[in-house]
């Protein structure tokens, strides 16, 4: 009988240690409902371990190979290019190993459930029907990015969510490198006629970006006490997110990865993106790699960012 391709999550990195907690948590319950597979996950950057140490740590098991799955709901330059990358340089490292790269999570029909009852949870009620979501308006708030196709993915999410659920309106911002922010998203709510909105924020975990965005909403919402405001949780380690992992694990074994490029930036020239066609992409260094001591304010392409 063939053994099965090892599973390896990479993860984005965060310097909140809850979040980066709930990221090595989720690994290992992936691991202990799969005990056929090795699992291990790791980190693009500012959170242990880094992904080259979770490949070594395979590799130390006799893995030679493995399916990545990145751990990202939106294609953005992580998921594009540091990421493939970072494998590239595995490779060269681990001669003799080989791997499938799966696709970013996305707005998957599973996942919109899971936004769904985290709207729910934050209206108060364990179930609400279309005619009881009329009133009600929400804020859907990514991470943001410099990549216009990984912004558009969160808009149609947005529509996603939007389509047959009742509510008045799904709209989007974004907390950090693209507009617009929180405050001008709910500002657009209430322009749009809003007098009741859940602030959704789309992340996997905690971290630094989603109570950045609670903050945010605790100040608009104190400065316009006549609009009705609350903050939902973000999706976190539920049985759906670790179902759908498997899935991207299994169409990246049977080689079915329906990447999107056709609006991807290193493909299209998009207007004010067209230096990025064709750009080289390299291993994004996490600070705990191996012979890699200097500081992490890095940069791509032209910005450099926090988290």
């Amino acid at each position: 009988m063939t053994t099965p391709p090892a599973l390896l999550i990479a993860g984005h990195g965060t310097r909140d240690e809850a979040g980066a907690e709930a990221f090595r948590d989720f690994v290992g319950e992936l691991g202990r409902r799969h005990p056929e597979l090795p699992v291990a996950g790791g980190f693009i950057e500012l959170s242990p371990p880094p992904l080259g140490d979770a490949v070594t740590e395979l590799v130390e098991q006799g893995v030679n190979r493995f399916a990545a799955v990145p751990l990202m709901l939106v294609s953005a330059g992580h998921a594009k290019g540091d990421i493939p990358a970072a494998l590239a340089r595995e490779r060269e490292r681990h001669p003799g190993i080989s791997y499938a790269y799966g696709r970013p999570l996305g707005p998957h029909p599973s996942l919109l459930k899971v936004l769904e009852r985290r709207l729910d949870e934050a209206l108060g009620t364990a179930a609400r029907t279309p005619a009881d979501r009329a009133d009600v308006t929400v804020l859907l708030v990514g991470r943001g990015s410099t990549d216009p196709d990984a912004n558009a993915e969160v808009l149609k999410a947005a529509r996603l969510l939007w389509e047959g659920r009742g509510y008045a309106g799904v709209e989007t911002a974004f907390v950090s490198l693209a507009a617009p922010d929180v405050p001008s998203g709910l500002d657009r709510c209430v322009q749009l006629g809003a007098r009741r909105i859940v602030v959704l924020p789309y992340f996997l975990f905690t971290g630094i970006l989603p109570e950045r965005v609670r903050l945010q909403t605790q100040g608009w919402a104190a400065a316009h006490p006549e609009v009705d405001v609350v903050s939902a949780d973000v999706i976190g380690p539920t049985e759906e997110l670790l179902d759908l992992v498997m899935e991207r694990y299994r169409e990246a074994v049977a080689g079915d990865i329906r990447m999107n490029c056709d609006s991807c930036v290193y493909r299209i020239a998009l207007p004010g993106f067209e230096d990025k066609v064709g750009l080289p992409q390299q291993p994004h260094f996490h600070p705990d790699d191996d012979g890699h001591h200097h500081g992490h304010g890095h940069h791509h392409g032209s910005h450099a960012h926090a988290h």
